[in-house]
This record gives structure tokens, sequence and C-alpha cells, in this order.
């Protein structure tokens, strides 16, 4: 356990250090849409192999900092950056860093399942076959791996070759979750990924996260702080583009040391 408070923006830091070490850095972000800043002066670590929550209102900026993670936000016009965000100590943002690949190795979940039109083992193998792959037998284990993983196999063992769009909606994330597996991510970014999904759908994702742990390092961006709360190691809250309070997520819900984090995990506002 790590206690380092920084006194330049009045954020805490108590967090739980991974036994895999830390996997990413950010330090002083900020970033501006246009005119309009939306991040102010972050900092955190990532810690390998572990699951790392954002929570805050709508609006506070999470969405925003795990788009930035890759680098996502370049595609919106107007935008600006100062700051760093390191990988292994590699600066993302620095001017010779492959974005492409950069982001083929971040696999993105997003809000609502995003299965392409294709069969469900073309989906998974969707990041082989672009990077031209056409070995059928690493197709077909990579296939087999990515929907065990993913938890989904056992349902859709006998249906490879149907379209993904058939599946249920829980199972279509599930899938995505195992495309995004499929390209060997070193991190995993999750945008709310249970916001269109029914409990039961949501309870099979949390208890998916919580199977990933260890072998992927995980970023979750979640509105729902109960389930920030079951299945992250750290947790980072967000107000207005800052970040107030990052910690072990136990002590985050149960005694967190700035009052505004109190306020929203104790749901005063938000």
């Amino acid at each position: 356990m790590t206690e380092t408070p920084d006194t330049s923006n009045g954020t805490v830091y108590h967090f739980e250090k991974g036994p895999q070490g830390t996997l990413m850095a950010i330090e002083d972000f900020n970033l501006w849409y246009g005119h309009k800043q939306a991040l102010f002066d972050v900092n955190m670590t990532v810690e390998k192999g572990f699951v790392t929550a954002l929570i805050g209102p709508s609006g506070c900026g999470k969405s925003t900092l795990l788009r930035s993670i890759n680098r996502m936000n370049d595609l919106i016009d107007g935008l600006t950056t100062k700051g760093k965000i390191l990988l292994d100590s590699t600066d993302i943002y620095d001017p010779d860093v492959d974005v492409i690949g950069l982001r083929k190795a971040m696999g993105m979940v997003f809000q609502k399942p995003n299965p392409f039109p294709m069969s469900i083992a073309d989906n998974v193998s969707y990041p082989l076959r672009v990077e031209g792959i056409r070995d059928k037998k690493i197709l077909r284990e990579t296939v087999v791996n990515a929907l065990q993983a993913s938890a989904l196999w056992d349902e859709v063992e006998d249906r490879l070759e149907d379209n993904a769009l058939g599946l249920s909606g829980g199972q279509q994330q599930r899938l995505c979750i195992a495309r995004a597996i499929a390209g060997n991510p070193d991190v995993l970014l999750m945008d709310e990924p249970c916001s269109a999904l029914d409990p039961v759908a949501t309870a099979k994702i949390e208890d998916l996260i919580d199977e990933l742990r260890g072998r992927y390092t995980i970023v979750i961006v979640t509105h729902n702080m109960q389930q920030a709360a079951r299945v992250s190691d750290n947790t980072a809250f967000m107000y207005l583009g800052r970040l107030i309070e990052y910690g072990e997520t136990s002590r985050i819900f149960t005694n967190p040391k700035v009052e505004k984090t109190m306020e929203y995990v104790t749901g005063r506002f938000g």
C-alpha cells in the first residue's frame, strides 16, 4: 500500500501497488476541446494485472481520460493535450509513436455492443486477419481461446458460422471482449460496458472481468458505484475534469480522505 499526496492539485493517492508492477503512468495530463479544457493536471498510475475503475458524475472527464489512453480523442477536431501518458516508459503522445500500433495494443469495449455483421468466428479473428494472418490453424486457435477466455465458448461452439448479430445483447458484449482479447492487448479499456445490459447479462460481464483480472490490465469507466466496488482493485474518483482521489477500492468506498469523494460515494450528489 502506498500513500502519496499530490500538493500541486490537492489530489490524494492511496493505492495498492500491483504485484506485476506499474504498466502506465499519467503525468500532469491536460486536454482541451478547442478552448474548453476537459482534463486538468491528471496524475495517476495503472498497475499491471489490476482492474482500475474510473468513477464520477456525468461530464467529469472519465471517458475522456479513458479515450486518451488509446488516443481515440485524436479523431476530434481542435483537440490539444499537454503532459504525458507513459506506457512501459514510452510516452504515447510522442510524435514518433505509431498511433495505429498503439490502438492495436489497447483492446476497447464500448457502452453498446458493436459486433460486426459477420460470423461469430470472423468477429473474433478480425484483428488477426487485419494483420494479414491467414493460417487457418492459428485463426481457429485464437477464436477458441478468446471465446473461452470471454466465457462465451460453451454458448456458441456449435454456432461459430452464425451471424453475430443474432446473439443476445450480453452475448454480443462478451463477443466484443473476445474480439478485443484476440488482438493480445497490453490494456483492456472498457467504457461503461454494462450500461446497455440487463442485470443478468451485467453479472456475467462482471464475472468475466474478475476472470480476466491478472491476465490483462483493465481500465473501466462506470457510473455504477456498486459495480466499481465489486470488480476493481483501485478506484479513481473524478470531478469537473480533475482527479480528486485515487486509492484502493475498498478504502475509497469506506474511508475516503477527501470530503467530495465521501459526498459522491454516499450518494449526496451525482
